[in-house]
């Protein structure tokens, strides 16, 4: 426990060292890090410790979003959104609040949307979901009187920054390593390894497989929410298929059924094209920047990934953080004593 506390207390210092010496670009990459850990770590729930294939991720995003760009939107911004009731008009609620409603509306759409899709399995399942998340757009375009279509909404409050974002990762870490590490965690493990025997002994397959597509339907939707607050205007072709394709290379770099390899995918896919767009401003051939340089770069990297390492960087195997304060060994004196 004094470990976990003392990691703890190191990771916000770094925070409130890169608040005070990062500049706003700097500060604005971490927040989205921290924001794709969310993402990752989520989904993993789903199509790794379950083995639910889902594509439905930036629908649950979108849903957050909306929901929690309405509720913090200033009154002066509501006046062009001609749909809102009188009393959503009045209402402004606190950020966390309304990023909690936001993952709750996702948890609801999840439930209603998983008693029939979760009925599915592989790549039927997948196909369900991503229909999901095409119904979901066609909604935001169309809702005019709400969303405002394809104009979207913009004047959302600014109020995501470094310690919402990780403090949002980690909670969805602490989450979703305690119910993996739970009688839930180890049914959904085996559910995935064999669901016919899994039912056999005793396990309710479609519950487990619904709780965990509602969890990470939570997160999905508070991680919208932050989105939403981060870059401050929406639209309804801001969560494309684009996000749930970035959120499974994540997975998929990073090892389907780690935990610390949802982490570290996020991580590297969130820095590495980073870092590759500043050098193709910096690099040109006859005079011209070779834009696009990230992108070829990544994909031939995930392609190398998929060729030699399959099961990602980490597989299914955790990283352990190394003790810092090693237990006072018992003396002989004191086990005669407890003896």
């Amino acid at each position: 426990m004094l470990n976990r506390l003392v990691y703890l207390l190191a990771l916000l210092a770094l925070l409130a060292l890169a608040q005070f010496t990062l500049n706003d670009y700097y500060l604005r990459i971490l927040a989205v890090m921290g924001i794709n850990i969310m993402l990752t770590v989520s989904l993993n729930l789903t199509n790794g410790f379950t083995g639910d294939f889902s594509l439905g991720h930036a629908a649950f995003m979108a849903m957050g979003a909306y929901s929690a760009a309405l509720l913090t939107l200033p009154e002066q911004y509501k006046s062009g959104i001609t749909g809102l009731p009188d009393w959503l008009n009045a209402l402004s609620l606190p950020f966390p609040v309304a990023t909690v409603i936001g993952g709750l509306l996702a948890v609801g759409v999840a439930i209603l949307v998983g008693i029939p899709v979760l009925r599915l399995r592989g790549h039927y399942l997948a196909v369900a979901t991503l229909g999901l998340m095409v119904m979901v757009r066609v909604v935001a375009n169309n809702w005019q009187s709400i969303t405002r279509g394809a104009r979207g909404i913009n004047g959302i409050p600014a109020l995501t920054n470094i310690w919402w974002a990780y403090g949002w990762a980690l909670l969805t870490i602490y989450v979703v390593w305690r119910l993996v590490n739970s009688p839930y965690g180890r049914a959904m493990l085996a559910i995935r390894e064999d669901e016919l025997v899994a039912s056999t002994r005793g396990v309710q397959v479609f519950r487990t497989r619904l709780l965990a597509f509602a969890v990470s339907a939570f997160f999905a939707g508070a991680a919208g929410s932050l989105w939403a607050h981060q870059i401050t205007a929406i639209t309804p072709s801001s969560f494309s298929f684009l996000i749930t394709f970035n959120v499974v290379v994540m997975l998929v770099v990073g090892g389907m059924g780690s935990i610390s390899g949802s982490v570290i995918g996020a991580i590297l896919m969130t820095l590495v094209p980073e870092l590759l767009r500043r050098v193709e401003t910096q690099l040109a051939i006859g005079g011209n920047p070779l834009y696009g340089l990230s992108q070829i770069v990544v994909a031939i990297a995930i392609i190398l990934i998929m060729i030699f390492r399959r099961q990602g960087l980490l597989g299914g195997m955790e990283l352990r953080l190394p003790p810092l304060f090693k237990p006072r060994p018992v003396t002989s004196t004191q086990s005669e004593t407890v003896s």
